[in-house]
Order: structure tokens, then C-alpha cells, then sequence
């Protein structure tokens, strides 16, 4: 199983990139939001990454999370939802938007992906719901370091410019994951605490963790 794949970009597409590792290229299919983040030609990249077999296909996957990686290894369990459609969800939405969607049991969002019908977004929601809260924990701890990449790049032939930046965490999803684990240590259930942060998040995206927790625990206070 290939899980990482660290080296420099000889190609970029809007939904694939081949990178050289050490002059083997491989040619990793990304979503469109992963294809726009990542750097020119030239310069170094990582990806966690999911190999997909099949009799007659070898392909590899890639996320620049493994809190995506998981997302996506979920949304592929759903009958009906391939890997064509999972990264379709991914690029529509990012982990973090999958999260709250699903979560919320927000179908509609889900359907906003290309070719995911009404149908298969409530499916996706429905079987997904209950395994939400702990994705969302994971957090956006979870990045790829591309420290220490200064070898790889220096044997790869493509041009070099300079380094690419370390990507940093996710703040949204690291805020979502710190105030989802404080409500459940009150003593919430984890469904009803995962709706109630996906829907503070949704409301404020750059929200801090203490934020997302007041928000959380407004909307969870008994209507009276």
C-alpha cells in the first residue's frame, strides 16, 4: 500500500498531478480543490494517499489531510459512491464542509457535488450520520510535513525555485475537533454535539475553539 507520496510536481491538472520521486513519476488523482492548492510546477509537494485495485486498474488517490483520506475511505463504503464521486464531494465541499453536512443531515449540500444525485446524497447522509462525530474529531491536526524534502528535490530533474512551504493545519477543523471533544466531556452525546458544532461552524468558518463552544452550547440549551 503506497499511503505517502512526497516529491517534486512535473505536471498539474484539474484533477491529477504527476510528481517525481526520485525519477519514478507518479500520477495521483486529486480533487479540484486539492489541484488549486497545490504549488506550481517545479517545486515540492505531498500527498497522503489512497491506492484504489482493481483486475484491470492501479490508481492512486491523493489528500493533503488524512482527516480527507479518512472522509474519503468513509464515503466510499456508501454503495453507489466510487472514488470519482467521493472526490467530486470532497472538491464540492472539503473535509470540513463533508463533515457538517453529514452531520447536520444536510443531504442538499452533499448533492451539490457533480453527478451525485438527491438519491445517493441522502444515502450518504443517512449511513454516514452516526460515524461523523468521530471523523470530526480527528481534527486538522493531521497535515503533511514536507520538512526535510530538500534531498528529494535536489535529485528530482524538474526546475526548482524554491521550496514549498509546510502546510499548516487546518484551523477550522482543528477548532471543530477541540470544541466537539470538550462537549462530549460535558456530557452531550456525540450525534447531537457533532450537529450542534457543524452548525456553529457553518455559521462562523473562522471561528476559535472557545467561540465554536459558547455557539455550540447556545444551540443546544433547552428551548423554553
Amino acid at each position: 500500500m503506497i499511503g505517502r507520496i512526497a516529491g517534486v510536481i512535473l505536471h498539474r491538472a484539474m484533477d491529477h498531478v504527476l510528481i517525481d520521486v526520485r525519477g519514478v513519476g507518479y500520477i495521483v488523482h486529486v480533487s479540484q480543490r486539492t489541484a488549486a492548492s497545490l504549488p506550481p510546477v517545479g517545486e515540492a509537494c505531498a500527498l497522503y494517499t489512497d491506492l484504489l485495485v482493481r483486475e484491470d486498474l492501479l490508481q492512486l488517490f491523493g489528500f493533503p489531510t488524512l482527516l480527507e483520506k479518512e472522509w474519503h475511505r468513509l464515503l466510499t463504503t456508501v454503495q453507489g459512491v466510487g472514488a470519482k464521486a467521493s472526490m467530486a464531494i470532497l472538491g464540492t465541499l472539503g473535509a470540513e464542509g463533508v463533515g457538517r453536512a453529514i452531520a447536520l443531515g444536510d443531504a442538499s449540500a452533499v448533492k451539490a457535488a457533480p453527478g451525485v444525485g438527491p438519491k445517493l446524497a441522502q444515502r450518504v447522509v443517512h449511513e454516514l450520520k452516526d460515524k461523523a462525530p468521530a471523523v470530526m474529531a480527528l481534527g486538522g491536526a493531521l497535515s503533511v510535513d514536507t520538512s526535510g524534502m530538500d534531498d528529494v528535490i535536489e535529485r528530482a530533474p524538474a526546475p526548482r525555485k524554491t521550496s514549498a512551504p509546510k502546510p499548516q493545519p487546518s484551523a477550522s477543523a482543528s477548532a471543530t475537533a477541540e470544541a466537539l471533544s470538550a462537549l462530549i466531556n460535558l456530557g452531550y452525546g456525540q450525534g447531537e454535539a457533532a450537529a450542534a458544532v457543524a452548525e456553529a461552524a457553518g455559521a462562523d468558518e473562522g471561528a476559535t475553539t472557545p467561540a465554536l463552544i459558547r455557539a455550540s452550547l447556545k444551540l443546544l440549551a433547552p428551548k423554553g
